[in-house]
């Protein structure tokens, strides 16, 4: 098949120019100030605003789960 209309090398390039990737946006996690997606729950403290939703300790060992409380002790002081 032939091609009935050739798309100008302007076209080709105002068609392309809405094809750039941009930087994420990232807030800040209200309970551990680490940065964090908005409308998603913190991966580091299971918060989502203000309400704990994932108990992020319960699924630490005994030793990982020490220094993640010593890790939230230090940032709250």
């Amino acid at each position: 098949m032939v091609i009935r209309m050739k798309h100008t090398k302007g076209k080709r390039n105002r068609v392309r120019s809405h094809h750039a990737l941009t930087a994420q946006k990232l807030g800040v996690c209200g309970h551990c100030a680490k940065p964090v997606q908005p409308h998603v729950m913190c991966k580091n403290c299971g918060y989502y605003g203000t309400r704990q939703v994932v108990d992020v300790l319960a699924k630490l060992n005994k030793k990982e789960k020490k220094q993640k409380e010593k890790e939230i002790q230090k940032k709250s002081n």
